[in-house]
């Protein structure tokens, strides 16, 4: 999809003309104003569509109902000009022009919202999906409508990756894709480095594959950086559940777990294009959880990078262990705040379902921000409780701690693992994602599939 800014879309020959209608005011459009039903009042997301048998450029004019005037945000935006463009795409249009009466600051979100209309992964697919090939916007400016692009670009990268099956996104692959990215200095480590560098509980996770681990440390710099920042994604690039293994139906999108690393890795791609005065390093433990003769078992006795041993309750409880290691190398890299987003538990799923995405840390001020820029990004997150109880349940006879509780509080016993292994002087704040990085069916915006969870919340975020 190409964005094109013009000084007026009015006079754009092209197949479909959006326009908005506020509730209860007339359109800028006389052709819908005439013809338009009395029911089509302006509510958010209600459309009319008209044939303007040539008397405009455009061959279709689309009113688009966006609700009270000063109820408008960015989220009102990008939602209703995502569904929109799904109708759009439904008339077979190539070529879109969207012409708002309202202040125009909003360009950045209908650039996102009609590129996450327009994704589709069909890859693999002999017949590809429709696509809208262009859009005309006037009334910006065109250097946000570049910024909006790099959002909507990383979003795409990062579904793409996570719709991947587990045959292509291997942790060698994930690897790759983090050595070409330009602007960006990226270190991979084998087996052999990660055994050197203690990281027993990662390196436990993935010793039942045939796909070697990668452990990547991808850093943009900047001289004399306000802040510096670790973000850290959880990389199981396919997770049966070990020797605890799934049942079939719950591994069909096992696929998807690595989406915390696809986030990372799309952050990182577009820091060299934003280029915030913030040092970033991006992290992944990268692996595959799988059984085999070689596997972790139950009952074993892992031992982390800062010493802590954890007895195995359980190997589907794999993605914390690979984020314990992560989290203890972010430590040690004299950062001021880390964050980690990962699929992390079905407990988080069952509490927020596909809605919102579960946030902890240890620095109220620092998650209810995220929670803030969340907000802002149109990323639902909802802050979940650390209470020593939820620790207490992994109390273990022969090890410092089990890998989990008991089958209640499960996302923030989660989170209470992962702080073990945080020191006290970095800000921290873990984002569960398990319910909202892939859907099993359309939603507001999305089509069913992955949604590049958690990417412009943690670039809103950076680029502050």
């Amino acid at each position: 999809m190409e964005f094109k800014v013009v000084s007026s879309t009015k006079d754009v020959p092209c197949d479909v003309l959006i326009i908005n209608k506020f509730e209860d005011k007339q359109t800028s459009n006389p052709l819908v104003n005439r013809f338009a039903p009395e029911s089509f009042t302006g509510k958010r997301g209600e459309m009319f569509v008209i044939h303007t048998q040539k008397e405009y450029p455009a061959t279709y004019i689309l009113a688009l109902g966006l609700g009270k005037e000063q109820d408008m945000d960015n989220n009102v935006v990008r939602e209703n000009v995502a569904k929109a463009v799904k109708k759009c795409i439904e008339l077979k249009a190539k070529t879109v022009a969207i012409d708002f009466e309202t202040d125009y600051t909003y360009g950045v979100s209908a650039v996102i919202g009609a590129s996450i209309a327009n994704y589709h992964f069909d890859k693999y697919k002999t017949k590809k999906e429709p696509r809208i090939s262009e859009v005309y916007l006037s009334g910006v400016v065109p250097e946000s409508i570049e910024v909006a692009k790099v959002f909507a670009d990383s979003m795409k990268l990062a579904r793409n990756l996570s719709n991947e099956p587990a045959a292509f996104a291997t942790p060698t692959k994930l690897a790759e894709i983090a050595q070409g990215i330009e602007g960006i200095h990226t270190e991979v480590f084998d087996e052999a480095k990660i055994k050197e560098l203690g990281m027993g509980a990662y390196l436990a996770v993935a010793q039942g594959s045939v796909q070697p681990p990668k452990f990547i440390h991808m850093k943009y710099t900047v001289d004399n950086p306000k802040r510096r920042i670790a973000i850290i994604g959880k990389g199981l690039c396919f997770d049966s559940g070990g020797l605890d293994i799934k049942p079939p139906s719950s591994m069909l999108t096992m696929r998807d777990d690595m989406s915390g690393a696809a986030c990372i890795l799309a952050v990182m791609k577009a820091l060299n294009k934003l280029k915030p005065n913030v040092e970033v390093h991006g992290i992944i433990a990268a692996c595959e959880n799988m059984p085999s003769g070689s596997s972790y078992k139950p009952g074993d006795i892992l031992t982390a990078k800062n010493g802590k041993t954890i007895e195995v309750d359980n190997t589907d409880a794999e993605g914390r262990l690979t984020l314990a290691d992560a989290l203890c190398y972010a430590c040690e890299l004299g950062v001021d705040e880390v964050i980690d987003i990962a699929t992390l538990t079905g407990a988080c799923m069952v509490a927020l379902g596909t809605v919102a995405s579960g946030i902890m840390g240890n620095d109220d001020e620092f998650v209810d921000n995220l929670i803030k820029i969340g907000s802002y990004s149109g990323e639902k997150y909802w802050k979940l409780p650390m209470w020593q109880e939820y620790r207490d349940n992994m109390n273990s006879d022969i090890a410092d701690m089990k890998n989990t509780g008991t089958r209640n509080g499960g996302a923030s016993a989660a989170g209470m693992f992962l702080k073990e292994f945080v020191t006290d002087n970095v800000k921290w704040a873990h984002i569960d994602i398990a319910g909202t990085a892939f859907l099993d069916k359309p939603q507001k915006e999305f089509s069913k599939g992955a949604t590049g969870a958690g990417v412009r919340t943690l670039l809103n975020y950076i680029n502050l």
